[in-house]
Parts: structure tokens; C-alpha cells; sequence
């Protein structure tokens, strides 16, 4: 009985004011988040403009990453304003919390001001564009597409599957490996006997039966081109070849370009050497010549 009358006097009323208030908030934060969502989106949209050195595709991807980091910061605001007017809403007083955090604030300031460096360095490198989700790219040695972006820190993803979180405050360089185009840069040994005219025509002309094809001819630019000899090696000579691609498309084209030279290298008897040893037997009147094979 005691239970009941306690229920229906004191729990019963605070539900149906308070209560009902806090819901009330949670609701209004609720569809305001998701409001405001739907405008910065818009307005990122909007505001975000393809340029003449920019794709379209990578406008997109800077775009989506401007949305995250946006709707990522918006959470943390909307939830901590909904949480402070629940908390006055239930009771208890907001300003005692708001000045033993600021008091805490100072106790752990030394320690936060690699926090605040993390933000500023993020923000910094979202408004100069300098890389996006998707892109890959080299950050303090670790290599890897970029998997995702927040306020403090950059998520990568390398070869081998292995995740690196990287704070933007630890990033001094960072090198883009997708921006704008890419780039086909292949080295490839000859042998000295091999005539350089004839050389060049093939190559020049696997370049173009590439950017043909009706697979990857959409992700090459400018088809790969024999550039210049580039070493005198000592058993091959090193020539050049380079095209550019569509951001990330590099290595893909880099590996059909290899396999179809092997197969027009054979056809037209183009040699590509393996390193040689010389060996001289002492007292023989003639020299042997051996082989080894030391890697391509």
C-alpha cells in the first residue's frame, strides 16, 4: 500500500512533467540531428565545386568525407546539449558538472593539448584537400587506402590487410598517390644487342592497343609511351615507359602493360637479359662463360 501511495504520489507526477519533458528532448534533439544532417549534406553538395584539375569522382569522394567529419562533429554537439538539458531536467544541477569539468579540464590540460592538436591538424588537412576517404596514400611511412576520417584521427588499410590509426596531430607528410591522375612509371631491361627503333615501336604500340581496350582503355589518359633510355645497366639496357591513368587505376594497368610486352617482347625476339657472370679459369688458353640467374 505504502508502495502504491508512493508511486501515485511522487513517481507518477514526476513522470507525467518531467518525464515526459525529457522524452519531449530526446525527440526534439533527435529530429533536429537529423535536420541540421540533412542541411550540412546540402550544403556540402552545394558548396563543393568540380574544378578543372579535379574529376568528378574525386570532387565526390572529397565531398563524402567533408559529410563525415560534419555529421561526426554535429553528433558530439547535439549529444552533449541534449544530455546537459536532461540531466537540468531530472535534477540535478548542471553547473556544479560544467565546473568540476573545467576544473578536471585543467588537471588533464597538459595531456588534452594533443587532443586539441589532433582537431586543428584535421581541419587543416580537410580544408586543404590534401586527401580524402577512398584516396591511397603514404602518412609517416605506412602505406594504404584511406578507410575512414574523423575529427582526431585517419584510419588506413595497407596491402596486407592491417589496419594503421594515425592522429592528425603526429602527420607532417603526407603523400597522395590518387590525386587528380595516376601515374604508369615502369623500368624495363633490354638487351644491348636489341635494335632501339624496333623497341620503341613496340612499346609505343602495345601502349595503344591498351588504351583501346575495352576494358581498361576507360581508366588510361594518355596511353603508355616509351620515354627515353634511362641506364646502361650491366647486362641490359633500362628504358622508360609512362602513361597516366585515373587515380588508384596505376597498378592495374602497370600489370597488363607487363604481360602483354613479355608476350610481344617473344614475338618479336626482343630479348629481356638475366644478370651474367663472367668467369676466367687460370691456365686455360680459352674463358668460360657461366650463368647465373641472380633475379629479373
Amino acid at each position: 500500500m505504502e508502495k502504491l501511495e508512493f508511486w501515485t504520489d511522487s513517481i507518477l507526477p514526476w513522470l507525467m512533467s518531467h518525464g515526459i519533458r525529457i522524452v519531449f528532448i530526446v525527440i526534439v534533439a533527435f529530429l533536429l540531428n537529423r535536420l541540421l544532417s540533412k542541411i550540412i549534406i546540402r550544403a556540402i553538395r552545394i558548396s563543393v565545386k568540380v574544378d578543372e584539375n579535379t574529376s568528378p569522382e574525386g570532387e565526390k569522394k572529397r565531398e563524402d568525407t567533408l559529410i563525415r567529419i560534419s555529421l561526426g562533429a554535429l553528433n558530439i554537439v547535439v549529444v552533449l546539449v541534449t544530455l546537459m538539458m536532461v540531466l537540468a531536467e531530472a535534477g540535478i544541477e548542471v553547473g556544479p558538472l560544467i565546473a568540476g569539468a573545467g576544473i578536471v579540464g585543467i588537471a588533464v590540460g597538459f595531456g588534452g593539448q594533443y587532443l586539441i592538436r589532433d582537431i586543428i591538424t584535421g581541419l587543416f588537412l580537410m580544408l586543404e584537400n590534401q586527401y580524402r576517404i577512398g584516396d591511397v596514400v603514404t602518412i609517416e611511412g605506412f602505406s594504404g587506402a584511406v578507410e575512414d576520417i574523423t575529427i582526431r584521427k585517419t584510419r588506413l588499410r595497407d596491402m596486407n590487410g592491417t589496419v594503421h590509426h594515425i592522429p592528425h596531430g603526429a602527420i607532417t607528410k603526407v603523400s597522395n598517390m590518387s590525386k587528380g591522375f595516376s601515374r604508369v612509371n615502369l623500368d624495363i631491361g633490354v638487351g644491348y644487342q636489341t635494335n632501339l627503333e624496333h623497341l620503341i615501336e613496340v612499346i609505343n604500340r602495345i601502349g595503344d592497343e591498351l588504351a583501346a581496350d575495352p576494358v581498361l582503355g576507360e581508366a588510361i589518359i594518355s596511353p603508355p609511351r616509351f620515354l627515353r633510355v634511362n641506364e646502361f645497366a650491366d647486362s641490359a639496357i633500362m628504358v622508360k615507359i609512362v602513361g597516366d591513368t585515373k587515380p588508384i587505376r596505376q597498378w592495374e594497368v602497370t600489370g597488363e602493360l607487363r604481360k602483354r610486352l613479355k608476350i610481344a617482347f617473344d614475338r618479336e625476339g626482343i630479348e629481356i637479359p638475366f644478370p651474367q657472370r663472367v668467369i676466367h679459369h687460370a691456365g686455360d688458353k680459352e674463358q668460360s662463360v657461366g650463368t647465373e640467374v641472380t633475379g629479373r
